[in-house]
């Protein structure tokens, strides 16, 4: 029997959160190096799986399935193809930077109490929120896909609404209510979504007979199994309202500014740059799998969906007075490019809304923890009370304005490879439709470049006047980051050669080939 590797990955910051909420009141620091620990031992797993995957082998490798539930044909069945190998690491990656930089963010502010445990609480909602995602990511199960897509809320509504941004104009108080206001609808969203997706999930069992993503979509693709039209587009809109509320989608993406703006800058990391892409990826995974004639039936509704979204949060971000706010705003412009891309049903545009899923976790990471940075050294989160920053603080200056500049897919950064592709992708099966979306990068220059000057150019304000640039901590999180955007920028080719046999298998799913390019006639 080869060793479990898909479920020590997961189980591994499940068993090490316990292990970090056990620590002692008293015993701060230890608790969050044991975290530490944790999240470089996961990561150096997702390494051992991305060494063990074999882009040119089986679709779902390193599989694990025994029963569970057998009464109810629930299988604990775990498998990785090219788009989740991708994905785990990303995560993977992510969480010990976010640990990082949040190193003090959950030190209470009065340490008079010797059992209150608000450290050892953060870092260990943290580990647990990384092995519910990682195992969302494996599971080829639909049923245990469920249970923790729905589970990974728990965690985070805890890390929003227990630990929000200490940054607030109007005191202490007025900030408690606002965090809980953020966990609150967060959590109603997505719960709605949820239990909306329940209903699909028995539903897709009543017509399969299984739960198991391999076993249906094998026996869809001989025809072995045959769904009525009527049904089809029934369970396709349950599964995809779910996963477009995670995304998240316009117009189901509200919980996402107020989730973010009351997040710390490590939670709302991992909100947009971890969690959200559970339900992008699942749209790959679930949707087009399970259901690709709906998935074709709806694509043209779901690209219209994705250009407002483009569109709408860019001009959203573009007027924005709150540096979280802007950046979520940012984010949703963004999936809509990612959602555009996987609907767009070529090759080149899954492709790159798969790529786009990495960069954009690297991107919004960067420019996302520099902005917490900055938060916490003037204690403020608008626009306006910044000014001449990188006057006195060049680094942090310079290291922001990377960030900014990979947001907008400046070429030769991470985000433009991606980008470019999606819209190749799209133009080339929906010209108008990519023609729309090119305005959205015009937008993503206006806000970034905006941001950038308000804050950081100009006159020093008084209040940034004795401002410390990044500390030896600081830069140990954004360097590897940084380096990372520029070298996929140069180089994406080890990614895209992880995720394109995927992506050609899941275009085989939906029978889709790429459009032929159009020559005229020779005269």
């Amino acid at each position: 029997m080869s060793f479990p590797l898909l479920t020590a990955t997961a189980v591994l910051p499940a068993v090490g959160a316990v292990a970090t909420a056990a620590v002692p009141a008293a015993r701060r620091t230890a608790a969050k190096w044991l975290a530490l620990a944790v999240s470089l031992g996961t990561f150096a797993l997702a390494v051992a799986i991305l060494v063990r995957f074999d882009p040119g082998g089986a679709r779902y490798q390193l599989t694990e399935s025994h029963s569970w539930i057998a009464a109810f044909g629930v299988r604990y069945e775990l498998g990785v193809d090219g788009i989740a190998v991708a994905l785990i690491g990303l995560t993977a990656l992510l969480v010990p930077f976010v640990m990082l930089a949040g190193w003090h963010d959950a030190d209470p502010l009065e340490t008079g109490s010797r059992r209150w445990r608000p450290t050892q609480g953060f870092f260990a909602l943290i580990l647990a929120l990384e092995a519910m995602v990682i195992i969302s990511f494996e599971a080829t199960d639909v049923f245990l896909f469920y249970i923790f897509f729905e589970a990974m809320l728990i965690p985070l509504y805890f890390l929003i609404g227990g630990f929000g941004d200490r940054a607030h104009e109007h005191g202490e108080k007025a900030a408690s209510t606002q965090r809980s206001y953020a966990a609150v609808k967060f959590l109603l969203y997505n719960l709605v979504g949820g239990l909306i997706m329940l209903a699909a999930v028995i539903g897709l069992y009543v017509v399969a007979g299984s739960f198991s993503l391999t076993e249906i979509a094998q026996a869809r693709a001989n025809g072995s199994l045959h769904m009525a039209t009527g049904v089809e587009r029934w369970l396709f809109l349950g599964f995809f309202f779910a996963f477009a509320v995670k995304a998240p989608l316009w117009p189901l993406h509200t919980w996402l500014p107020n989730a973010m703006q009351e997040s710390t800058a490590p939670v709302a990391v991992l909100i947009t740059a971890v969690v959200d892409k559970v339900g992008t990826f699942a749209m790959l995974r679930f949707c087009l799998q399970l259901f690709p004639e709906a998935s074709k039936w709806a694509t043209p509704v779901i690209l219209v969906l994705a250009l407002i979204s483009i569109i709408y949060g860019a001009l959203l971000a573009v007027g924005q007075r709150d540096i979280k706010r802007l950046i979520a705003y940012a984010s949703i412009s963004h999936f809509g490019f990612i959602i555009m891309g996987i609907f767009a049903m070529t090759s080149q545009g899954q492709s790159g809304a798969t790529l786009y899923m990495v960069n954009h976790g690297l991107s919004t990471a960067v420019l996302m923890l520099i902005a917490g940075f900055l938060i916490s050294r003037r204690g403020s989160r608008l626009i306006a009370d910044y000014g001449g920053v990188q006057k006195v603080a060049p680094v942090l200056a310079g290291t922001f304005l990377i960030g900014g500049l990979a947001t907008l897919s400046l070429p030769g950064l991470a985000p433009f490879v991606s980008e470019f592709l999606v819209l190749v992708g799209t133009f080339t099966r929906y010209p108008a439709v990519g023609v729309v979306a090119t305005f959205g990068i015009v937008l993503a220059a206006l806000y970034t470049l905006v941001l950038y000057q308000r804050t950081m150019t100009g006159p020093v304000r008084k209040e940034v006047s004795a401002m410390p640039d990044l500390r030896v901590r600081e830069l140990v999180v954004v360097a590897p980051l940084i380096v990372l955007l520029v070298f996929l920028g140069v180089y994406p080719k080890p990614v895209t050669d992880i995720v394109n046999p995927a992506v050609k298998q899941t275009m085989s799913d939906v029978h889709k080939t790429d459009p032929k390019p159009e020559m005229e006639a020779a005269k």
